[in-house]
């Protein structure tokens, strides 16, 4: 094989691979905002239920969007059924004690309340 044709090979390849990250990079933005649209709806949602502070809005919304992606992360892995569990109740209580800073007692108390409710719905 020639060396231009070894060349144009190589870009070519190269190429390829630049598409394919920037697709990958594309997509995870678009996650990125999918979620982060989904997060500012919820917390907004939650204002009103729990008597949220502005600033408590956007801190809600930031433990929104670091636990989703954390969630998604474990039910996308190769994880059998029961580590999954095991992992997502882990998280879960991770994301209460973060939540339990945030809000006052009472807040965390309705938050606990509703979510249950919201649960038993489904």
């Amino acid at each position: 094989m020639k060396l231009q044709q070894k060349i144009g090979l190589i870009s070519l390849a190269g190429l390829l691979v630049a598409g394919y990250a920037y697709s990958k990079i594309h997509i995870q933005k678009q996650r990125r905002q999918e979620i982060k649209d989904v997060a500012e709806e919820l917390a907004y949602a939650w204002r009103p239920k729990l008597n949220l502070t502005l600033d408590q809005v956007h801190g809600f919304e930031n433990l929104i969007i670091e636990y989703t992606i954390k969630k998604n992360e474990v039910l996308n892995s190769s994880l059998n059924h029961d580590k999954q569990i095991r992992k997502l109740k882990s998280i879960q209580r991770e994301e209460h004690l973060k939540l339990q800073k945030l809000l006052t007692e009472e807040q965390f108390g309705n938050y606990l309340t509703v979510s249950r409710k919201l649960a038993q719905k489904s």
